[in-house]
């Protein structure tokens, strides 16, 4: 029987550790450091950061891991997949070269831009003075995106020259010669792709995702790392699908293929469905969160099994299923993403029974689990429709009194269309 490592301590990683569980030739997952929520049986947390290579490399060697699979980007970025691999220990994800999709958004740029994949027009500044002459090319609304990683919480978009000033004048007094990438505004409606690429271009697709990244109802309110999600997208034509993958996709690991830095992992494509066709809005490197609550749940075939294939370079056997629609809520602390306030009563699993919960920012204290992060948990309900889902989920969360906050509206593009 088979040992897997999760490294991480989210709700994707929980996500995760559950999907590994199902399969009958995984006995035992640790999930390094996870969160006092993750209390399945089988589930051994481990007390190792993220981004504690040492450690997690001597952790896997002790417990005798079979697969590690990296949840977040942090040690994707710092190397871990390279770490891992001179220890002679099978990991999925890119090297850290490859890991500059989502850590550079300049190189990411670059690459597209090259390769003439479809994508915002844009350019990178380092300096306020940069920055001032370079909005005069883009039209308002414009969008900024600091360089690096921002946790999801990174791109703004700029409505007027005022608000413009305003930001620049704050980003470049924090920092001179901060990295910012400006970008043409693109209208349409996002989704995402989730391509699991294994050795020798095998390439999983998994059921399209779509995420609501702003605090609050109506899309209003600062970006978040994620308020909730679902998938599949019934309202997505097969047709505006299968572009995606075959101009924004494909054409990108290709790229990195001829570059001499083939990528390996989960590559997260964030698209804009504009009139003019799907355009790349940005990689990331990890599956998302929440948007892995609500795909892992649909393979009904073995994720251990997959993961092996696809570094051996085998196609694997895939099934996903077809029939629901999976919705998932993210329950946040009052406050966030400015301000979370900590210590908030947090719904066990029977509170929220008959939905699926993953934990993140969760603890054990003497009134029992807590909030200690900002984002708390996904709770995730699955329907034969959006509506349905969405009508399933929140008839629990409004029936389930605690200190916790979310959002009333996930999955509201999919119903107001299927309304029309």
């Amino acid at each position: 029987m088979a040992k897997v490592l999760v490294i991480g301590s989210g709700a994707r990683e929980h996500a995760l550790a559950q999907t590994f569980l199902r399969s009958p030739q995984v006995d035992e997952v640790f999930v390094a450091p996870g969160n006092d929520g993750m209390q399945e049986e089988s589930l051994t947390r481990l007390p190792i950061g993220a981004n504690d290579l040492d450690a997690l490399v001597q952790a896997a060697q002790e417990k005798q891991v079979d697969l590690t699979f990296v949840g977040n980007e942090d040690p994707l970025i710092l190397g871990i997949v390279d770490r891992f691999e001179a220890a002679g220990l099978k990991i999925f994800g890119p090297n850290a070269v490859a890991a500059q999709l989502e850590g550079s958004k300049t190189f990411a740029k670059e690459i597209l831009t090259a390769n003439q994949i479809p994508t915002a027009k844009a350019v990178t500044v380092t300096s306020q003075d940069e920055a001032k002459a370079a909005i005069a090319s883009f039209d308002w609304p414009m969008v900024f995106k600091l360089d690096g990683l921002a946790l999801g919480k990174g791109v703004t978009i700029i409505e007027d020259q005022s608000s413009a000033d305003e930001y620049l004048q704050s980003l470049y007094k924090k920092d001179p010669t901060a990295k910012l990438v400006i970008e043409e505004f693109l209208n349409g409606v996002e989704f995402s792709i989730f391509s699991l690429v294994g050795q020798d271009g095998q390439v999983v697709h998994a059921p399209m995702a779509q995420d609501h990244k702003r605090r609050y109802d109506h899309d209003r309110g600062p970006n978040t790392g994620g308020m909730g999600a679902y998938s599949p997208l019934s309202w997505l034509r097969p047709a505006d699908a299968k572009q995606a993958v075959d101009e924004l996709v494909t054409p990108m690991l290709a790229a990195m293929a001829d570059r001499g830095t083939p990528f390996t992992g989960v590559l997260y494509t964030g698209v804009m469905l504009t009139a003019a066709g799907p355009k790349v809005i940005e990689f990331n490197v990890r599956f998302g969160d929440p948007e892995a609550q609500v795909v892992l749940p649909q393979l009904q075939s073995d994720f251990y099994q997959l993961i092996l294939d696809l570094l051996a370079g085998q196609e694997p056997e895939v099934q996903w299923q077809e029939d629901d629609v999976y919705l998932g809520v993210v329950l946040a602390a009052p406050g966030y993403p400015q301000a979370p306030e900590k210590g908030g009563v947090v719904p066990t699993a029977a509170d929220l029974s008959p939905l699926t919960v993953n934990y993140a920012g969760a603890k054990l204290a003497e009134n029992g689990l807590v909030a200690s992060g900002g984002r708390v948990a996904t709770v995730v309900g699955h329907a034969k429709d959006t509506a349905s889902a969405q009508a399933l989920v929140y008839d629990v969360l409004d029936k389930t009194h605690g200190d916790l906050v979310y959002r009333h509206d996930i999955g509201h593009w999919a119903v107001d269309l299927a309304k029309e």
